[in-house]
C-alpha cells in the first residue's frame, strides 16, 4: 500500500471502546482539519432529503433480515414491477451510497480527518491519503464501557463485541472487504498508548510532519 503523495486525509477506523474517535477529533484539531465523523451521516442525510435522526439510526447497521429478503423481491422485474425506485428508498445501502460519496467528495477536497464508515475501502489506493486502525485491550475496553454505561456495566463483554460484529458486517456486505483486514491500513494503533503518542506516531508515519532528526538539523541551520 503506497502513500507517495503528500498526505491531507487520514481516516480512522476503531474498535468500539478503543477510543479511536476521541483520537480522530483530537488529531484534527492539532492539525487544523475538518472532522468529518457523524457529520458523514448527517450529510447523507441531507442528500436524501431524510431527518437526520431516521439516519443515525442506521449508522454502522445493516438493515433487518426480513427486509433484506423482501427488497431482493421488488427489485426483481419478474416478481412486480411495482416496488420503489432505489433512489427514492432510504435505508443501509442506501445511506452507504451516499456516506461513500461524502467521503469522496470531502477527500478531493483534503485536509480532512474521517472516522469509520468505510473510509478506507471507499479510499483505498488514492493518493494522499493514509488509513489507520484504532485498538485496545479487552480490558480497557471493557473499563470504558463501564465508565460510560454503568447500567449496563455486567454485560460490558457482550456489548462491545457485538457492536464490532456489526461495523464488521457493514463493511463486509457493502464493500466485500474485512473490516479489520491489515492490508486495509498504513497503521494499527493501541489506544493505550496515550493520545499524544499517538498523534506523534501518525504525524511522522505519514510524513505530515519531517523525522526528528531532520527537525533538529534544520532547527539548526
Amino acid at each position: 500500500m503506497g502513500c507517495l503523495a503528500p498526505v491531507n486525509v487520514i481516516t480512522v477506523e476503531r474498535e468500539y471502546g478503543s477510543r479511536g474517535g476521541e483520537f480522530a477529533h483530537d488529531l484534527a484539531k492539532r492539525l487544523g482539519w475538518r472532522l468529518l465523523d457523524s457529520e458523514l451521516v448527517a450529510g447523507a442525510a441531507r442528500a436524501a432529503g431524510v431527518d437526520p435522526k431516521m439516519a443515525a439510526r442506521l449508522d454502522d447497521r445493516l438493515d433487518p433480515w426480513y427486509y433484506r429478503y423482501g427488497k431482493i423481491f421488488w427489485q426483481d422485474t419478474s416478481y412486480s414491477t411495482a416496488g420503489p425506485a432505489d433512489d427514492k428508498v432510504f435505508d443501509s445501502d442506501r445511506m452507504l451510497t451516499l456516506i461513500k460519496q461524502e467521503i469522496r467528495e470531502a477527500a478531493t477536497r483534503g485536509n480532512c480527518v474521517l472516522v469509520g464508515r468505510g473510509s478506507a475501502c471507499a479510499l483505498a489506493g488514492q493518493p494522499g491519503c493514509f488509513h489507520i486502525f484504532v485498538y485496545a485491550t479487552e480490558s480497557a475496553k471493557k473499563d470504558w464501557f463501564q465508565r460510560q454505561f454503568p447500567e449496563q456495566a455486567s454485560h460490558a463483554e457482550q456489548h462491545l463485541a457485538a457492536f464490532d460484529r456489526r461495523r464488521a458486517a457493514v463493511i463486509r456486505k457493502f464493500y466485500q472487504q474485512e473490516w479489520c483486514s491489515r492490508r486495509l491500513y498504513h497503521m494499527l494503533l493501541n489506544s493505550c498508548m496515550g493520545t499524544e503518542a499517538m498523534i506523534a506516531a501518525t504525524m511522522c508515519a505519514s510524513g505530515i510532519c519531517p523525522p526528528v532528526g531532520e527537525a533538529v538539523s534544520q532547527a539548526a541551520l
